[in-house]
Parts: structure tokens; C-alpha cells; sequence
């Protein structure tokens, strides 16, 4: 019987913010501006009572049937292993600088790949600790002229840098 009761009262709720709601926006759409105005009232005060205002609210534009195309998009940069990879110099004569900051321990590999995607060269593979990395690799008479992609591995996030050795 509760249950049944909760249910009827929930749905009955429901209608009747749907139907405030609807009604709300029939006044809207007759006006230019999206401002809502309630009829002023007098200011009364009483002992230990604060004064009663009108509401003034603004709302957005409201068509019937339409769509918001808007995108919200919250990024947080709390929940990223790996920010802030820099790979330089570029272009690459005799040695590789990699920096990156890690926001916690991980697994830390870097490979160098050519333009296939094939692995050419792992830089580094082990457990590296938080905070700002950076490391060198001379690459003189390792690689051949041409365009590569290092591929920096925290986690199960990656972060790919395009470099060109000359």
C-alpha cells in the first residue's frame, strides 16, 4: 500500500512541475527578453523578521521542441597520469630530451617508432615514481634520417610526439 501510495504521489509531482513548467514558458515566449518579472509587493518588516521581496529570476531563452546543441565539457586534471609530455630538440641531430610530469607511480615506457607504427627502440621501460621526469638519449648512429613517433606509456594512458631526425 505504501509503495503504491509513493508512486502515485511521485507521478502526481512530476505533472505538476511538467505543467508549471509549461505554463511558465507560454508567458515566455510572448516576450522579447528572457527576464521574469513578478508584480512588486510591498516591503514589510516586522520584529526579528527579514523584509519579503518580489523574485526576480533570469532565464534562458526557451523554444518548444528544440534541441540544445551546447557542450559542456569539465576536464580534471586530477584524474591524468600523464600531463605535459615535451619532446625536444625537434628536429633530432644527436640526442632525444623527454620531459612529462606523473601525478602518481606508474609504469613509464618510451619507444620510438617509425611512420608504420612499427617499434624501432624502447627508451625506457620501468616503474617510475610522481612528479616531473626528464631524461636524455644520445640517438647519434641509431636511427636514420626521417620522420618518428615517440611514444610515451604511463598506465594505460599514452601520449604520442612526432619528431624528424636529421
Amino acid at each position: 500500500m505504501r509503495q503504491n501510495y509513493t508512486n502515485i504521489f511521485s507521478w502526481l509531482t512530476i505533472f505538476a512541475l511538467a505543467l508549471t513548467i509549461n505554463i511558465a514558458s507560454a508567458f515566455q515566449a510572448n516576450k522579447s527578453d528572457t527576464t521574469l518579472h513578478l508584480p512588486k509587493t510591498k516591503i514589510t518588516t516586522t520584529k526579528n523578521s527579514y523584509p519579503k521581496t518580489g523574485l526576480h529570476l533570469a532565464l534562458p531563452p526557451l523554444k518548444p521542441a528544440v534541441t540544445s546543441t551546447a557542450k559542456i565539457s569539465v576536464i580534471r586534471t586530477d584524474d591524468k597520469l600523464l600531463t605535459d609530455v615535451q619532446v625536444y630538440p625537434n628536429p633530432v641531430t644527436d640526442i632525444i630530451n623527454v620531459k612529462y610530469v606523473l601525478s602518481r607511480n606508474a609504469l613509464v615506457t618510451v619507444k620510438v617508432m617509425d611512420v608504420l607504427g612499427n617499434d624501432v627502440m624502447t627508451l625506457v621501460s620501468q616503474r617510475i615514481g610522481s612528479g616531473e621526469q626528464s631524461f636524455t638519449y644520445p640517438v647519434s648512429n641509431k636511427l636514420s634520417r626521417g620522420f618518428y613517433f615517440i611514444r610515451v606509456v604511463a598506465g594505460t594512458e599514452s601520449v604520442i610526439k612526432r619528431i624528424s631526425v636529421l
